[in-house]
């Protein structure tokens, strides 16, 4: 026996024996107060409770024995009706399956906690700066952060880059992040060999030290154990291997990924990494103490920064901390997308369960002579019900374990199907929540199709169905079902109305202009040769100008640039300047913010950017020249309005406040993205020749750099040519993350298009599901009305108006439910607003047209009934009874 059956039974039997002994003690004192012997008494209750016991017993058993008839003999109905059940499994089986898909999505990304020890005390930490309400935090204020806070028991800081490594075979370009020590302590995460960093790994002039993935530890190191203390060479450096992080680890949150290697934020040879006014990429990572919350930790560290703005004003005035849950920074907008998708199945379901219910209630009002004998023979009225609602949870519960099996394979084609952006998509499956899921809506969906049929019984008078067949009860049960079919098209137009919203909202995001051409343009990285760690600025100028020169000359290649910084829709850098001639902002925070783009003179040609005044840079704009910039009509408009900006001079901070001369303006970039470009705030930008950075900067581009170029023809030979020109040049440097402009424009609307297809999907289905559900519907109430098309017939009425009668009657449901369904989807489709782009959750337009789409639906599926009634020989039909 369970535990729990023997709790059940312990709390039972204490509660059976407190009655008995209030009922003993109740019935003694009457029994003394009467004068009777208390013996007597005592063995006279004995009896009664033994004989009470027994009829339990009795009662118990009978009703279990008439529960088992029941499920008995509904199974052999249903086995005898084989075709009625097959199609009865197969909708809802359909619908239990896609819905248990959709849920174990859900349950994986929004139900599942994180897989980490407390996962409650996790939060993801970033600045708040005036551009930016999720900023970068800078290196120098997260050491501070870390040492004066009083609610986190740990933090940890991480930046995303890229090492090349030789010495073992071909060299290769490897993922990385730079990481502060203790960073995987503070997610619960141990090494599966070695050790993490420790705070003297953090020190600066510290031994390069490095962790690795348990990939590369399998691929490069044949898994041995003495990999801890060996070394790998990164970008020219030898760095000694102390842990190996387990394959196991699942995490993408701000700048962290897992890669390939993780090496101490220190050795990362920046000159730049101290500044204090530097974010550099860099997101952080934080773990609250015990009983602290997220409200107390933002008390505390709003302290901790006012602190750091009055000791550094210039570089932290304005600086703070944000932070939000580590669940709710994964999961993002996820959220109200996959509840949507989760809302929308529920629906296909519902209307399922009607289809099912109208074939029950048409099959139960076939039944109407066997309910009334068996009335007739003492079975009560609830004896019947029960019957009914035994055999729709049969058939539920059925369907919920054949729906299973698709399900499962559904799953899978699911995870290739879903958008990489997904967050947590590795922990998506089917666990026990998704099994209990499954149950509980086989269980519901069984009551719920089951009720149709088992209230008509219960409003039915037995005699009548003795009476010519139970043709008294046929108007009831076809304003039942005509009920039903106006359910079922509500549901659909609501359906097919936030499938219509997301259509139009994809189609008017494919017309937004990006702001340049991204058709035949790719992207990609050059890893540079481990001897380019010690060149010098003219060394690294130098390097860039022969890798330009040799891609150029790549059969197909049309226009080719280095991108330093900002690639539009794939990442962003950001400068701050202040108008020259008026007054330096007195901190940094106090400049105005600009996005950079560092660029070649071909950039233009290559992303086709419009020229709208004076020039674009070009190749006399070098190291040796006057420094320019091209800024865009945005950055024109809002910090010269009215004004011609060729000529004016901005001074930018990076270059210790040099002066640059505006020579161009050009058209506005969608960097944010198609859908949210014009809602951020920072969005000013201006474009700088690669070789007029500072020496500064461009040593720190030692390690590698990115390209564009616009190509002819195919693009596979062109990124074969390109490949080997950079093999040629140095068997030690690398291309690679090759991706196209399209791609990326692509997989910026990556999460929409997938919900604009299951939608589509959904609706789709529940419109067929509709349709099928008015066919069935009229084909039914065209066969209990054949006598009157007959004598309708026989009185003169032609074909053509049976025709009308039948499609006025499917148009009629199809109207009514059309005129629920526009009320609700105007309500429910507001829902959705996060998900739509240019488009009003009420947008006329797509609520016309699903209603013209719907009606025209419902005629086709009144086409057949309507055929065959006026198909109707009308002597036939008078002796039909």
């Amino acid at each position: 026996m369970s535990l729990w059956s023997r709790i059940s039974n312990a709390l039972r039997s204490e509660r059976l024996n407190r009655e008995i002994d209030e009922e003993f003690e109740s019935h003694l004192e009457e029994a003394i107060a009467a004068g009777r012997d208390p013996k007597e008494a005592r063995r006279a209750f004995g009896s009664a409770m033994r004989a009470r016991e027994s009829g339990h017993a009795v009662r118990v058993s009978g009703k279990l024995e008439e529960l088992v008839q029941d499920a008995c003999f509904g199974a052999r109905l249903l086995i005898k009706n084989r075709g009625f059940t097959a199609v009865v499994l197969l909708t809802l089986a359909l619908g239990i399956g896609i819905n248990t898909v959709i849920f174990s999505v859900v349950n994986g990304v929004l139900l599942n906690p994180l897989p980490f020890p407390h996962p409650e005390q996790l939060v993801a930490l970033h600045e708040s700066k005036p551009n930016f309400a999720n900023g970068a935090i800078s290196y120098p204020n997260f050491l501070d952060w870390r040492k004066d806070n009083h609610t986190f028991a740990a933090m940890g800081l991480a930046r995303g880059y890229g090492f090349s490594m030789t010495g073992r075979g071909d060299a290769a370009q490897l993922s990385a992040e730079f990481l502060s020590d203790g960073f995987f302590a503070v997610l619960g995460v141990r090494p599966v060999l070695g050790r993490e960093f420790t705070p003297a790994d953090e020190t600066l002039g510290a031994s390069p030290v490095a962790m690795i993935s348990e990939e590369l530890w399998r691929n490069k190191f044949d898994g041995a154990p003495n990999a801890v203390g060996q070394t790998i060479t990164l970008d020219g450096k030898n760095f000694t291997i102390v842990g190996v992080i387990p394959a196991s680890l699942k995490l993408q949150v701000s700048n962290f990924q897992v890669c390939d290697v993780y090496a101490p934020i220190p050795q990362w040879s920046n000159s730049i990494l101290m500044s204090r006014g530097a974010g550099l990429g860099f997101h952080g990572i934080g773990r609250l103490k015990p009983g602290v919350t997220i409200e107390q930790a933002r008390a505390d560290m709003e302290r901790v920064t006012g602190n750091l703005a009055a000791a550094f004003p210039d570089d932290d005035r304005g600086i703070g901390a944000s932070m939000v849950s580590m669940k709710e920074q994964i999961v993002g907008s996820t959220r109200i997308f996959l509840l949507v998708l989760l809302g929308a199945v529920g629906f296909v379901l519902l209307i399922a369960c009607v289809n099912v219910a109208s074939l029950m209630l048409a099959r139960a009002s076939g039944r109407g002579r066997e309910f009334a004998i068996r009335a007739a023979l003492g079975a009560g009225r609830g004896r019947v019900i029960r019957q009914l609602l035994t055999e729709s949870l049969l058939l539920g519960i059925t369907a919920g374990a054949v729906g299973l099996l698709p399900a499962a394979f559904g799953l899978k084609a699911a995870l290739h199907a879903l958008p990489a952006a997904l967050p947590r998509a590795e922990e998506i499956g089917i666990d026990f929540r998704v099994l209990a899921f499954t149950s509980l809506i086989s269980v519901a969906t069984g009551i719920l199709f089951g009720l149709a049929p088992a209230w008509r019984v219960a409003k039915e008078n037995p005699q009548t169905a003795l009476k010519e067949g139970g043709r008294g009860a046929i108007g009831a049960n076809q304003r039942t079902l005509s009920a039903l079919v106006v359910v079922e098209v509500a549901v659909a137009l609501v359906l097919l109305t936030g499938a219509g919203l997301m259509v139009r909202s994809l189609v008017r995001l494919w017309d937004v202009d990006p702001g340049f051409d991204a058709h035949n343009v790719e992207t990609f990285n050059i890893s540079m040769p481990p001897a380019m760690a010690s060149a010098t600025a003219e060394m690294v100028r130098a390097k860039h100008r022969a890798l330009n020169e040799a891609l150029a000359e790549v059969p197909g290649v049309t226009a080719v640039s280095q991108t330093w910084g900002a690639v539009p829709m794939a990442g962003e850098d950001d400068q701050w300047f202040w108008i020259d001639g008026q007054p330096k902002p007195r901190t940094n925070n106090d400049m105005s913010w600009v996005i950079d783009y560092v660029v070649d003179p071909d950039y233009q040609r290559v992303m086709k950017i419009p020229l709208k005044r004076g020039r674009f840079l070009s190749r006399h704009d070098n190291e040796h020249a006057p420094l320019v910039v091209v800024v865009d009509d945005v950055f024109a408009n809002k910090y010269f309005p009215g004004q011609d900006p060729i000529g004016k001079r901005i001074d930018l901070d990076n270059f210790g406040g040099k002066a640059a001369e505006i020579v161009g303006e050009v058209g506005h970039v969608k960097q944010w993205g198609l859908d949210s470009d014009d809602t951020q705030q920072l969005r000013a930008q201006y474009y700088l020749a690669c070789l007029q950075v500072s020496d500064d900067f461009l040593l720190g581009m030692r390690s590698g750099s990115s390209f564009m170029v616009r190509y002819n023809g195919n693009l596979a030979p062109v990124i074969g040519g390109l490949r080997s020109t950079v093999r040629h040049m140095s068997n030690e440097q690398q291309l690679f993350g090759e991706q196209t402009m399209e791609s990326i424009v692509a997989d910026s609307m990556a999460s929409r298009r997938f919900a604009m297809i299951l939608l589509g999907g959904f609706a789709a289905l529940a419109l067929l599901l509709a349709c099928v559900g008015i066919y069935g519907v009229m084909a039914y109430l065209v066969s209990q009305r054949t006598q009157e098309v007959g004598i309708r017939m026989a009185l003169g009425a032609r074909r053509s108006d049976v025709l009308l009668l039948v499609f006025k009657g499917g148009a009629r449901l199809a109207a009514a439910g059309m005129a629920i369904g526009v009320v609700s989807a105007i309500g429910l489709t507001r829902l959705m607003r996060q998900l739509l782009f240019d488009v009003s959750p009420t947008d006329p337009m797509v609520i016309a047209a699903v209603c013209v789409l719907l009606m025209l639906a419902a005629l086709a599926a009144c086409f057949v009934p309507a055929r065959r009634a006026a198909s109707i020989e009308p002597m036939r039909a008078l002796r039909t009874e």
